[in-house]
């Protein structure tokens, strides 16, 4: 069971990071629909939404480094 919840913080985290560079390089028309942040004929990148996202992704890696630790 620990090591499912730490590949799911992983995973987690290395899917956001994806999203965070995404959002970093694709104006707003150019993402997907189903992302926040969509919008048609906007040519702006979403700095804030892959900030959150970056943090996220952080905190996703930070709980799988925490939980691998040795319990005392």
């Amino acid at each position: 069971m620990k090591k499912l919840k730490i590949t799911i913080g992983v995973v987690l985290g290395i899917v956001l990071l994806g999203l965070a560079m995404i959002y970093w390089t694709t104006p707003a028309d150019s993402l997907p629909t189903w992302l926040p942040g969509f919008a048609v004929g906007d040519g702006a990148i979403h700095i804030k939404h892959g900030i959150a996202a970056f943090v996220v992704a952080l905190a996703g890696f930070a709980y799988a480094w925490f939980s691998s630790g040795k319990k005392k």
